[in-house]
């Protein structure tokens, strides 16, 4: 379903330097898998190109047999709308609105119909086990509720490929716990495909597959 082929990364400036060099990787529908790595290796800049945030040097990454090196802003953005999920560390909650609001967003940028985009939200809702927060504001949760919010948000479309940038970085281990068996379980149930960044060990052992990220390229974990 995804497949990334000798993609690099550089950043230019007083102190040029290469983050990714010719990282391949295969990733099949229904799988989930860990990235593990040290702090500033590049783990979030390859997730950032997979989700078409950021574009590579020279390489091809493909999503279901589109290439996304060959689109413009606009076809990638519809694409990571369509079809992607991304749970961010920080969360990234808007404030104004409402958890509801906040998980139904994707939909409605889609042009789903308002009655769909509620019924879902509180599907996704009931789904992570904040129901009952529905109509809070974002500055009334904790860092595991606002995780929940982000997770909910992330699968409310049903994406083809969720894409996790240290979801439990900024969480006590019991939330930690929590948010991880939700993640999982989702992308299970949305018979999805997932990638984990991450540089918890025991977050990792939660996937299938867990690879590490280093200066001479992607490999799997030994044993794994």
């Amino acid at each position: 379903m995804l497949t990334l082929r000798n993609v690099s990364k550089s950043y230019a400036g007083a102190r040029s330097r290469a983050v990714l060099r010719d990282i391949d990787l295969d990733l099949a529908p229904g799988e989930y898998i860990a990235i593990m790595g040290e702090s500033g290796i590049g783990k979030s800049t390859l997730l950032n190109l997979i989700a078409g945030l950021d574009t590579p040097d020279s390489g091809s990454i493909a999503l279901d047999g589109t290439e996304l090196t060959t689109l413009d802003d606009d076809a990638r953005t519809l694409l990571r709308r369509d079809r992607m999920g991304f749970v961010f560390q920080a969360f990234h909650l808007l404030p104004h609105l409402t958890v509801a609001q906040n998980v139904a967003l994707p939909l409605v940028l889609s042009g789903s119909l308002p009655a769909q985009c509620a019924e879902r939200a509180r599907e996704m809702l009931d789904a992570v086990g904040i129901a009952a927060l529905a109509a809070s504001q974002p500055r009334e949760l904790s860092g595991g509720e606002m995780q929940r919010v982000a997770i909910a948000r992330a699968l409310v479309h049903r994406p083809q490929l969720v894409l996790a940038d240290e979801p439990t970085g900024n969480l006590d281990p019991d939330s930690a716990h929590q948010v991880l068996q939700v993640l999982r379980g989702q992308i299970t149930r949305n018979a999805g495909a997932g990638i984990l960044i991450t540089h918890s060990a025991a977050a990792a052992a939660t996937t299938d597959r867990i690879y590490v990220l280093a200066a001479d390229g992607l490999r799997p974990q030994a044993g794994h």
